[in-house]
């Protein structure tokens, strides 16, 4: 893996010094990278990405630009799968933009750091939540998502405080869906809830009949799930059909109504999970506003919190370029740095980042989904 990172790396500085006069930035404009997954499997969550984003650099420009200058995006799609974030980091990296947000899923970003660090890009991640993302001292490299580790501080608070006291662990392998079942079988050992199970599924299947009945001999009162919103809503219909009534907790990136439409409400409701707020739970009103604006524009709301993390990664960009001093990747790096003293804000709030990258505060919440396939926030 670290080869074929050397590898990437290599390909984007050279693809980056062939293109110099094409892929740099013209005189009064400033370029911005995004890489979303635009198509396959979390597709709908790349297209809110795209549109949170677009709409935020359309207000800046309307605004006079930063200092100044014109906000151009350049958007490359990753489809949720590393070999493509890594292209996508390369013609990113050669297209001249001053830092990149994205992207969604840990495993994909994480095949996308060595290209912009190397490149000396500021990289904002959204919805990867990894912990070793941040541990591997990438110095340009942040994110507006918490990380494993919190979160599953987070759900062993929920499991042990709502009495569960025999626990399945269900994840799919992935970096950050392993990462999280690991974080939390730690966190769970020494407390009353015993880990019965714990194993992986294979992601993206359509039967999931076989590792649902090997559940079910564990004999659990809670499953947990730490994989994404796609399986878990097969997993939910699937169990629906099989009478099993167990109750089934899931990670933040379960947190997208698409599972509704897989699993059917009457699946669905009662199924519980753990996640940054969504877009229509934040109070302040600057996000009120933003998401009335997105309603009026695209007759939606976005269909999780990660694309809004998006968001905050833009406002995020915005301000380090307005308050840094220069508009060099370094000069970013070095204020958001600092933004522990000195918040800046976003559509979910304000946003500090420590000296790691990592974003500073609690974000987490409890939602379950109600009878009509609503996602509602427990208080």
């Amino acid at each position: 893996m670290k080869y074929l990172g050397k590898v990437f790396s290599m390909l984007a500085m050279t693809a980056a010094a062939g293109l110099l006069a094409l892929g740099c930035a013209n005189a009064g404009e400033t370029r911005i990278g995004l890489m979303c997954p635009l198509t396959g499997k979390w597709a709908s969550e790349g297209q809110d990405m795209r549109q949170i984003v677009s709409l935020l650099v359309e207000d800046a420009n309307k605004a006079g630009g930063i200092n100044g200058d014109t906000v151009t995006l350049v958007v490359e799609d990753d489809a949720g799968d590393p070999r493509t974030a890594a292209l996508a980091a390369q013609k990113l990296a050669s297209a001249g933009v001053i830092a990149v947000i994205g992207t969604y899923g840990s495993a994909v970003t994480e095949a996308s750091q060595n290209i912009l660090d190397e490149s000396e890009i500021v990289q904002i991640a959204t919805g990867s939540t990894s912990i070793r993302l941040t541990e591997k001292g990438m110095k340009s490299f942040f994110r507006t998502c918490p990380r494993d580790d919190e979160q599953a501080r987070v759900a062993a608070k929920v499991i042990t405080s709502k009495g569960y006291k025999k626990v399945a662990i269900l994840h799919d392998n992935s970096s950050y869906a392993k990462g999280l079942a690991d974080e939390t079988r730690k966190e769970l050992n020494g407390t009353n809830a015993e880990v019965v199970f714990f194993n992986a599924l294979t992601p993206s299947e359509r039967d999931y009949t076989a590792i649902l009945t090997k559940l079910k001999a564990s004999n659990p009162d809670l499953i947990f799930f730490t994989g994404y919103y796609n399986d878990a809503g097969t997993l939910l219909r699937q169990k629906k059909e099989m009478n099993w009534n167990v109750d089934m907790l899931g990670g933040d990136a379960t947190n997208n109504t698409d599972l509704v439409k897989i699993a059917g409400k009457a699946a669905a409701a009662g199924f519980f999970f753990v996640s940054p707020p969504a877009a229509g739970d934040f109070e302040h009103a600057e996000a009120r506003a933003f998401f009335a604006r997105y309603q009026n524009v695209y007759n939606s709301q976005p269909s999780s919190v990660w694309s809004v993390l998006a968001g905050d990664a833009f406002t995020s960009i915005a301000e380090a370029l307005k308050k840094a001093g220069k508009n060099t990747p370094q000069a970013l790096t070095e204020f958001l740095k600092k933004t522990a003293d000195a918040p800046v804000p976003g559509l979910t709030g304000a946003l500090a980042f420590n000296e790691k990258g990592d974003r500073i505060g609690d974000l987490y919440r409890l939602y379950t989904v109600d009878p009509d396939g609503s996602f509602k926030m427990i208080k």
